[in-house]
């Protein structure tokens, strides 16, 4: 047993925020509530964390995640994604499917939730879309769903065919289950990675246009609103998008969004700080977009943030901006860029943040681990909100591609607890 005692226990789902102590016995909460140091219900606790001054708060859950294993596990792999998961106060994480082979078959399913399973957290797997993530042939929707995928991705890639489109939200409304759009049309992109405008231009990068993005998220809003299917933006970057999914979202469509640290805290100019580790899809676009996403995490438009942790080699990120993989890590530093960029900023209160990293993550997916009551699993995080701490390259994940290197934030994970184990904590 465990005893988490002094610690003000914030839940955005039942609103409780208390200063107060929880007990943990056989990997769930069996009490909530003043306990004797030493004992409770006539058992000695194992051990006895002293949380005061400290959050207590419902593991965060990421939807948005490549651990890159299978067949890229140079970057990252499900190991080490995990340990970062944990560093960053993750107890679930959602992984795409865009690995090699991609996950778009059962025993490629049945690889990533086995090794999952030896990670101490909770390991969730998106399958593709289409087959081979071609944006042709929808794969066996029901059938992968019946072998454990959470929900269906061609993350990466853009699903151009909108009769495959209409096609996998009819069956994703069949089977009650999320689709996942990447939305960035490659008509409209000269070069992804760098926005297409004033940064762009100084730098002879030909850039990504708004538009690209702008059009995809029009068409599946449309489709979302046609079908009642449960669709999830992703990493949304573009002024015009948020106010399409606003939209979409006013006139009843069960469309969600999911927005990344980097976007709501950086913008194209970052690229010309720092180079490669600037460059994503889609990209950092202008200051008025950063404060139309702002804006839209306050008013719940945004209900997600999401890290779109994106591992790459320094060997890779090394080959120039031109030729550089897009995408950051994200995991260890997303907590404390929301409590440094959002709360610590008069955007969000900190139930709020807290809302976007556990409560409405889990909603989307239909996952029940995303409160702190009693009989519930013991998923929990304890962060100290005032706590300041410089960003180093000592990650957990094998990848050091993030441009926050070096930063101060405010907000730092001392002890990540899964299934009422410790599975990480701060020394």
């Amino acid at each position: 047993m465990i005893l988490i005692k002094n610690g003000r226990v914030m839940d955005p789902r039942s609103g409780r925020d208390e200063v107060t102590d929880l007990v943990i016995s056989e990997g769930k909460i069996c009490c909530i509530g003043a306990a004797e140091e030493a004992q409770c219900c006539g058992v000695t606790y194992d051990r006895v964390i002293d949380a005061a001054g400290k959050v207590v708060a419902p593991g965060l859950i990421d939807v948005h995640i490549h651990f890159r294993d299978p067949g890229v596990t140079h970057k990252e792999d499900i190991v080490t994604g995990a340990n970062a998961a944990k560093r960053g106060g993750y107890t679930t994480v959602v992984l795409m499917a865009n690995t090699k082979p991609v996950v778009d078959n059962e025993e490629t399913l049945a690889y990533v939730l086995e090794k999952g399973k030896t990670t101490g957290i909770n390991v969730l797997q998106d399958c593709c879309i289409t087959k081979g993530m071609a944006g042709k042939e929808l794969v066996d929707m029901k059938a992968l769903r019946e072998a454990g995928a959470a929900g269906f991705t061609d993350d990466g890639l853009p699903i151009m065919d909108t009769k495959v489109t209409l096609e996998a939200m009819k069956m994703a409304k069949e089977l009650g289950v999320v689709l996942s759009y990447h939305e960035e049309d490659p008509a409209l992109i000269d070069k992804a990675g760098v926005n297409q405008g004033k940064v762009s231009e100084e730098l002879g990068f030909p850039g990504a246009s708004r538009a690209a993005e702008d059009v995809m998220v029009a068409r599946d809003c449309a489709l979302a609103l046609q079908t009642g299917a449960r669709v999830n933006i992703q990493h949304i970057s573009s002024r015009v998008a948020v106010e399409q999914v606003r939209l979409a979202k006013r006139l009843g469509g069960d469309v969600w969004a999911e927005a990344s640290p980097h976007h709501f805290t950086l913008t194209e100019e970052a690229v010309k700080l720092y180079g490669v580790n600037a460059k994503m899809n889609p990209p950092l676009r202008t200051e008025e977009d950063r404060q139309a996403i702002i804006e839209a995490l306050k008013d719940d438009t945004i209900e997600i943030i999401a890290t779109d942790h994106a591992p790459h080699t320094e060997e890779e990120k090394g080959v120039g901006l031109l030729n550089a993989p897009s995408g950051i890590t994200g995991l260890e530093t997303a907590l404390a860029l929301g409590i440094t960029s959002l709360v610590k900023e008069g955007h969000l209160s900190l139930m709020h943040l807290l809302d976007k990293l556990t409560n409405k993550p889990a909603m989307m997916y239909g996952l029940d681990s995303d409160s702190i009551e009693e009989g519930r699993a013991a998923d929990l995080v304890i962060f100290d909100p005032e706590e300041l701490w410089t960003v180093t390259d000592n990650f957990a994940s094998k990848a050091k591609n993030s441009p926050f290197i070096g930063w101060e934030l405010q907000g730092k994970v001392k002890f990540t607890i899964c299934g009422g184990e410790v599975v990480y904590e701060d020394k």
